[in-house]
């Protein structure tokens, strides 16, 4: 039951996100271009699961888009503002689908549980 509601907030991420976006006036072309360049640090597998699970980790969880937006806030940048956002969509992405932060021990091993059959 714990998953089925991390997986529940996950698409509220998303959802909020994406309402925040659409009211900030950026561009959908920048939020398309945008919304899978966290997934560039899945590259860190290519080093082993160790360091693949901690360069995942560092770009999916929800402190550094947060901080971004933030920043963007407070220096009047609403582009910023705006690639915060899309970062924030993309965890939430991700946590709908059951893809959560990884285990040192293999990639298929989340916080959300095994991803994947077997």
């Amino acid at each position: 039951m714990p998953i089925i509601l991390l997986r529940i907030e996950g698409a509220a991420l998303l959802a909020a996100a994406i309402v925040a976006y659409a009211m900030s006036g950026q561009s959908w072309l920048l939020f398309a271009a945008l919304v899978l360049v966290p997934d560039i640090s899945m590259l860190g597998y290519l080093a082993g699961p160790r360091i693949g699970a901690h360069c995942y980790n560092a770009a999916h969880i929800t402190v550094w888009p947060l901080a971004i937006v933030v920043a963007g806030y407070f220096s009047a940048a609403p582009t910023l503002i705006g690639i915060g956002l899309i970062w924030l969509a993309h965890i939430g992405i991700d946590r709908a689908m059951g893809y959560g932060l990884k285990h040192l021990s293999d990639f298929r091993d989340t916080h959300l549980g095994r991803i994947g059959r077997g």
